[in-house]
């Protein structure tokens, strides 16, 4: 019960901090803070993407990553409600790709940085070469952060589907019309995430 409640706390937290700051440097220095929080809890994934790479290697049951998805959801909803009810306007803070350019764009960049993201939370934090560092918390959040200044004017900078769907759900069910860029930021971080895995699991393999 321990690592779920870490789970929603760590996404709630998340969610609410991308929501209330819009700010890449405030979200990467939560997220670090969260990961020291959570990972000896939980293993602190706060993101399916991450829950999906941890189940492929075998590393969590079927059980607890089905959970760890539902609260990582539930908790996004949430936190989006929660900003509702702090500013009145879920608008700001829905996330949309740029709707300019080609829609391939911001699904290869969504695919793009999960993939390198994921490659730096498996090598520094499931990998048995790397066990027992104390640095793991800051490799992710400054690629966090380095990402989201690349990409948030192309994508939205999720490479998350509880930051990505989260408000996206929280806004369809007060009549918001943005659920047909969901698939973006589900197909692209759960895309990126596999390929991480299988690319870590040959390289990492001995």
């Amino acid at each position: 019960m321990k690592k779920y409640v870490i789970e929603f706390i760590g996404t709630f937290f998340l969610v609410l901090t991308c929501a209330l700051t819009g700010d890449s440097m405030s979200v990467a220095c939560m997220l670090i803070a969260l990961i020291y929080m959570g990972y000896g809890i939980s293993g602190a994934h706060y993101n399916p993407a991450t829950t999906l790479s941890i189940w492929l290697l075998r590393k969590i049951s079927n059980r607890d990553a089905l959970i760890y998805v539902l609260l990582q959801m539930l908790a996004a909803v949430a936190a989006s409600v929660c900003f509702k009810f702090l500013w009145g306007d879920l608008r700001r803070f829905v996330p949309s790709p740029n709707l300019d350019i080609n829609p391939l764009k911001p699904l290869f960049v969504e695919t793009a940085s999960t993939f390198i993201m994921m490659m730096v939370i498996l090598t520094v934090a499931a990998s048995r070469k790397t066990a027992g560092n104390s640095y793991y918390g800051l490799a992710i959040g400054f690629v966090v952060l380095a990402l989201a200044y690349g990409s948030r004017e192309i994508s939205g900078a999720a490479f998350n589907p509880a930051v990505g769907v989260g408000p996206l759900i929280a806004d369809a069910l007060r009549g918001g019309n943005n659920l047909g860029h969901a698939w973006l930021y589900v197909v692209g971080p759960l895309g990126g995430s596999a390929l991480a895995t299988f690319l870590f699991g040959w390289l990492d393999k001995e």
